[in-house]
């Protein structure tokens, strides 16, 4: 026998790996050896993603580390896999997001953005963003992102402007940008039009009054949560096969405190089951008025201005305030006795502005809007014809639902931080729209439209405008298009596929992404939407701080089954901490005894079945997670990693592999070992890269993990018969523990055993490893077996026979069965008490019943066990 420890084997690994330590020292490491900067000339075939760009107000939250987790696996893989790989960083402007923050800073300073003036303000703007933006891209750095600085992008950089104006002047130019009046989410704080993504609908608590237009048997009773709104009506709108309503459809009614009449309408929108089946019309002022207007052709007075006062109604009312002029009409309808009924509290959905928190106001206003017909088309048609995957497919019925119903996008914003819409208008009616490097028209009288683009509108041209468009550059050539996109389903409508629009017209038919790889949401351990209020929202970098960077990103990676919400809890995350620590002993372990990785691993004929085995399930391993990490099966192909390396590697290979380290067996153990250490930690590398380098580095002496090969399945045959061997092993040593316990056996007591069919069964070779593993001495003479048991295994029957005398405390052992056995005695009465009780077999749901059953047969089991086991003991 040889020592275990050969006298050259060394490590440098410390005790424990101190995530902190060497975090921040291995990025930058990265960064300035050029391993995230992909080359455009290169031969390599690329893979290209580019970030989901975070608003330049953000900081790290939890479903950011989420994300970049995902596409930071995906890319690390694709590079070590030999593609040349570029992720592109940048961040968006968020128009609507930055420009509340500089007016909240204003307003603490007594000012505003009016009284600052525009130019002045967007100097501010960029101040700001240069003192508080990009606070993100410093935490990117610490997730670990492998992204290519030198590439970092800016949705109101020079280059993103340059294509903003071209395809905005292209798009005008071809008649699918227009200027119209619709009706649009109004925010009165920000005096702007919102997208819909800025709207949160919210449930609240306001009131629903009925009132009653017009008298006598020409009357009507309406209802309406926005009293303020009657002001604005301009018809009374009924079924038209209602039969209460027939006598005045077609007919006046008083509209009361306008002095107007308006007409009672027909039309199919109406419930006639709802309420009382009337309902009032305020075009400008409803999305569902809106269009009955369109179709009836009615007036649409706007009886609000851009702050939320009633304006030009022509009433006492101008002037107030819309909440404060709610109460004033209320009362002043009821002075006149058309307060039919009130409903109050009346739970009911208010959009809010996500940004300034406050009501929306549905506003009639003059906006530009991208005419989305032929674009939604082909947006639809790319997936459709298979040129788009969208992952998991089942999300691809949400996509249509959307592409094939999409309303035209109202694309302008009465802000001033962000792309300004490029058409100039002249002094007698006139509309120019310039393209970039085209100068505005001279003469006086000349004006440049005040709104400025939909953020989502910049963000839209992400995936191309970042390579370079509208020049046609060589990283535009090599990288466009993408390979995936990675994004919240959340999202699906908003950005993807107003990428997959703009993406489809710029590019000549050519889509964006070849896949949509679609996340859910990160939610806490109960399955609840991460909130403030709720007080269950989670910073990431606090657990960055307390477990390692791996071990955030492992918890990220081993929740994310596609499509679907992804739960977290601060144990789980210690779990993987935990997951880390145990390589990371393991490979210690290793590197002690002398683990070295050499190609090739020694020939399988001169292998022992454990290292056959271990080899064996490295390559199903390895076959595994490729064909998960190709199916965007993240949680899966993590599970896969964590139950070899715990289960398999460290509680079975590395066991049996102790005692063939004793022996003539060393140098080809070391070998395995080695081997598969170097796998796992390169399969392992994606999900937790600085753990990995930190190990493999340090087993390799090589360069580094992130510019390594990935690992391929060595193509040996597989030994079934190594296998059934080891699972015969795994069988009896997994029964002997269980058989030690039963006996009081301590854990960590060794006990003289025979153990009688071995060679039989063909685990001669193994037999020392399983004395290891239970600690059980060879039998000596005048050895006499106290207990025994036969277990039948795949590959024979082995006897074993152990002499117990003088290992367990008889006294204690009686005492212990006997409470475990009068535990399952009162677990079996109850059991037996419900299943004969009608009461609850006839009512309770069958599988409750089946569970009640079960518990009954394991009741009986354990109590037979128990018995069996204490008549078998000595006297005490």
């Amino acid at each position: 026998m040889t020592e275990t420890l050969p006298q050259q084997a060394r490590t440098d690994l410390p005790a424990q790996f101190s995530p902190a330590e060497v975090e921040g020292e291995l990025y930058q490491r990265w960064v300035e050896r050029g391993y995230f900067t992909p080359d455009a000339g290169s031969d390599k075939p690329p893979f290209t993603i580019v970030i989901p760009p975070p608003n330049v107000t953000g900081s790290l939250h939890i479903g950011h580390a989420f994300e970049h987790t995902l596409i930071d696996l995906i890319i690390r893989r694709k590079r070590m896999q030999g593609f040349e790989t570029l992720w592109l960083p940048g961040m968006d402007h968020a128009s609507i997001a930055v420009h509340a923050l500089v007016e909240k800073q204003l307003a603490a300073e007594g000012t505003s953005r009016r009284e600052l003036g525009r130019e002045a303000f967007i100097e501010r703007t960029w101040a700001w963003k240069a003192e508080y933006g990009g606070k993100i891209l410093a935490q990117m750095r610490r997730l670990g992102d492998s992204v290519d600085w030198t590439r970092d992008r800016f949705t109101m950089d020079e280059k993103s402007n340059r294509a903003v104006l071209t395809i905005f002047k292209k798009l005008y130019d071809e008649g699918l940008i227009y200027r119209a009046e619709r009706l649009v989410n109004w925010s009165p704080v920000l005096r702007s039009v919102l997208s819909d993504a800025e709207v949160d609908h919210e449930e609240v608590e306001g009131e629903l009054v009925s009132m009653r237009y017009g008298d006598g048997d020409a009357s009507i009773v309406v209802a309406t949560t926005r009293v303020e709104t009657m002001l604005g009506d301009t018809a009374v709108a009924v079924h038209p096969a209602d039969e209460r309503y027939q006598h005045l459809i077609g007919t006046l009614i008083e509209l009361p405190l306008t002095g107007r009449k308006i007409p009672v309408i027909a039309d199919e929108h109406v419930d006639p089951e709802f309420g009382t089946g009337a309902v009032k019309v305020t075009p400008a002022h409803d999305p569902n008025d809106f269009e009955i207007g369109k179709r009836h052709q009615l007036p649409m007075p706007t009886i609000m201005d851009e702050q939320g006062r009633i304006a030009d109604s022509g009433t006492e009312f101008d002037g107030m305030d819309r909440f404060e002029a709610r109460v004033a009409i209320r009362e002043a309808l009821r002075a006149q006795g058309r307060i039919v009924a009130e409903k109050r509290p009346y739970l009911h959905s208010v959009g809010h502005s996500s940004r300034s928190k406050e009501p929306i106001e549905p506003r009639l206003s003059l906006q530009w809007f991208v005419k989305v017909g032929p674009l939604a088309k082909a947006a639809g048609d790319a997936v459709r014809e298979g040129k788009v995957a969208i992952h998991p497919p089942e999300m691809a019925k949400r996509y249509f639902d959307w592409v094939d119903n999409l309303h035209d996008w109202c694309i302008s914003r009465q802000l001033w931080w962000g792309h300004r819409i490029p058409v100039w208008y002249g002094p007698d009616g006139e509309q120019v729209c310039l393209g970039p490097d085209e100068q505005p028209p001279a003469g006086e009288g000349w004006r440049q439209d005040e709104d400025v683009l939909d953020t989502w509108f910049s963000s839209g041209l992400w995936p191309f405008s970042t390579l370079g468009w509208p020049e046609q550059t060589d990283d535009l050539a090599k990288f466009y298009p993408t390979s995936v996109l990675v994004t919240g389903y959340d999202i699906l409508f908003f950005w993807v596929l107003r990428m997959m629009m703009f993406g489809l017209y710029a590019m000549d038919g050519v889509p964006p992404f070849h896949t949509i790889a679609l996340h859910g949401m990160v939610r806490d351990q109960h399955g609840k939407k991460m909130s403030k209020t709720i007080g269950n929202v989670v910073d990431p970098l606090d657990w960055m701080d307390r477990f390692g960077t791996d071990a955030l990103r492992f918890t990220m990676a081993r929740g994310a089954n596609p499509g679907t919400d992804v739960p977290i809890s601060e144990e789980w995350v210690a779990g993987s901490r935990n997951f880390g620590t145990k390589l990371w002993n393991a490979t210690r372990f290793a590197m002690m005894n002398g683990a070295t990785v050499a190609e090739p691993v020694p020939a399988r004929e001169s292998l022992t079945d454990a290292d056959r085995w271990i080899l064996d399930r490295l390559d199903s391993l390895v076959s595994e997670v490729d064909g998960l990490l190709d199916d965007y099966q993240f949680a899966k192909s993590t599970e896969a990693l964590y139950h070899f390396v715990w289960d398999e590697f460290c509680d079975w290979y590395l066991e049996l592999a102790k005692v063939q380290l004793g022996d003539d067996r060393a140098a080809a153990t070391r070998a395995v070992l080695g081997h598969v250490l170097d796998v796992v930690l390169r399969l392992l590398h994606p999900v937790s890269p600085y753990l990995t380098e930190t190990l493999w580095t340090a087993l390799t002496g090589e360069e580094s993990l992130v510019v390594a090969a990935w690992p391929t399945v060595s193509g040996a045959t597989a030994d079934p018969v190594a296998a059934e061997r080891i699972a015969a092993v795994q069988q009896l040593v997994t029964e002997i523990r269980r058989f030690r316990s039963d006996q009081g056996i301590k854990p960590g007591q060794r006990v003289a055993t025979r153990l009688a069919g071995m060679d039989a069964a063909g685990l001669t070779a193994l037999t020392a490893s399983v004395r290891a593993l239970v600690k059980l001495d060879e039998p000596g003479e005048g050895f006499t077996a106290s207990a025994d048991f036969e277990l039948n295994l795949p590959t024979g029957t082995v006897t074993i026979e152990l002499d117990t005398s003088g290992t367990i405390d008889v006294a204690a052992e009686r005492k212990r069965l006997a409470k475990d056995l009068a535990v399952n005695e009162k677990e079996l009465a109850g059991c037996v008490a419900k299943l004969n009780n009608p009461a609850f077999t006839d009512k309770a749901p069958a599988a409750v019943v089946e569970k009640i059953t079960e518990r009954k047969a394991a009741a009986e089991a354990e109590i037979e066990r128990i018995t069996a086991r204490l008549a078998s003991l000595p006297p005490a």
